[in-house]
Parts: structure tokens; C-alpha cells; sequence
């Protein structure tokens, strides 16, 4: 049995590798931030705890215990927790790198709870990485040179985003950005898409389905990978 004091310690260390996970989240103004993680990870090494030490006064010549089982409810427990954090907008999906962080967590805290102080936070340090230092070099990479920016020019109240949805049909989950700004002249819309994760063969094939939007007139396409900003057209 550990003395009260490790105990102790082992609850401090899982509350601040924790909050250090839980501080990036946070940063992203996400929903399960700080205090979630730290509450995630101290709970998780509480739960680990009691599954070693709690039952230990139960144990005889017929009584054997097996502090794996309660832990292994964590694991899959947490992931109502996760759920939480995963938002749905239409088809778009967001939150999944959160409920896997709050997972993650998890497991660190079972580490801390059972001892295994190296792995814990060595685990802390290659999740804050992956969450922190990867994205900029995904952005940078990956999400930038996948991404189409095209400008529509219709006749005015002709496109909408459920019209442009139905013409795209199940391709529509890749719209990252969708703005519409009409004429003062014309009676026109100019219509600004930002398709995000494309390679060139599947812009090719929803290239073609533009030709199904109501009221078309023109399509050009933009080379910038920043953010359209409404008021600068």
C-alpha cells in the first residue's frame, strides 16, 4: 500500500499534466477546456487508485483481485464524455480532436493512479505536441494546398446554401466557407466558395455539378488560401 502521501502526490501530478493538455484546448476556446481535462485526469487516477488499493482489505486466501477491471471501465466510459464534445452542423463535423484529447487524458491519469509516472508524462509531452505543433504544419501542408476557392455569379436569390447543397449533393460536406454578397448594380449575387481537403480529382467531379445551380452565369476560381473577408469585395 502507498503512503497517504504519494496518494496525494499522485492526484497533484495528474491535475497538472492535465491542465497542461486541458490549456490547449482551452486556448481554442473549445468546449471541454482546462477544468475538463483536469477533472478528466484526476478522476481517472482517483478510479485507478481505489482499483488497486481500494479493495485490498477484501483479499483472502479464496479472494484475488484484478485492479485492471475497474480501469477498463474508464476506457470505455470516457467516451460518453468525448461525445459530448463533438459537434454537428449539418454535415460538418467538429470536436473529434477534443474528444480524443479528453480520452487521452484519461489514460494519462490511469498511468499517474497506477505509478507509472515516466509514461505519464512522456504522454503528456507527445500529446501536446500532436495538438499543438502539428497543426500549424497541417495547415501549412495539407489543408491549404487542398483547398478551392471559387467565386459564382448568378441572377440575384437564385443560389442559396441548401440550393448549392442539393446540387453538390454528398460533396457538400467539403464547403469550409459560403458567403453571399449581392449587386448594387447588377441583378446579380456573387457567391464566394471555399471547398476544403479536395484533391484535384474530386474538385474536377464537383466542377461539373456546377453546371445544376439555378440561374448560373459565370465561375472563376481564386488562388488565395486566406480566409475571404466580406467587406474587401
Amino acid at each position: 500500500m502507498a503512503s497517504d502521501l504519494e496518494l496525494i502526490g499522485r492526484l497533484v501530478m495528474s491535475a497538472v499534466l492535465g491542465s497542461v493538455i486541458g490549456f490547449e484546448r482551452e486556448r481554442l476556446s473549445w468546449a471541454a477546456g482546462l477544468r475538463t481535462h483536469m477533472l478528466v485526469c484526476v478522476g481517472s487516477t482517483l478510479i485507478m487508485i481505489v482499483s488497486i488499493y481500494g479493495f485490498s482489505d477484501s483479499l483472502g486466501e479464496h479472494v484475488t483481485l484484478d485492479p485492471s477491471r475497474v480501469a477498463a471501465q474508464v476506457v470505455s466510459g470516457i467516451g460518453f464524455l468525448g461525445a459530448g464534445a463533438i459537434l454537428a452542423r449539418g454535415q460538418v463535423i467538429r470536436g473529434l480532436t477534443t474528444a480524443a484529447s479528453v480520452w487521452s487524458v484519461a489514460g494519462i491519469g490511469l498511468a499517474v493512479g497506477g505509478g507509472l509516472y515516466i509514461p505519464s508524462i512522456s504522454a503528456t509531452i507527445i500529446i501536446l505536441l500532436i495538438l499543438a505543433g502539428i497543426k500549424p504544419l497541417e495547415k501549412r501542408f495539407i489543408a491549404y494546398h487542398q483547398r478551392r476557392h471559387v467565386t459564382i455569379k448568378v441572377k440575384r436569390g437564385q443560389l442559396t446554401l441548401s440550393t448549392f447543397n442539393q446540387a453538390l449533393g454528398i460533396s457538400a460536406n467539403r464547403v469550409k466557407q459560403f458567403i453571399v454578397q449581392p449587386s448594387e448594380k447588377e441583378e446579380y449575387d456573387k457567391v464566394y466558395v471555399v471547398f476544403s481537403r479536395m484533391s484535384p480529382q474530386e474538385y474536377g467531379l464537383i466542377r461539373k455539378k456546377f453546371n445544376d445551380i439555378p440561374g448560373l452565369e459565370s465561375i472563376s476560381e481564386r488562388a488565395s488560401d486566406e480566409e475571404i473577408d466580406p467587406y474587401s469585395w
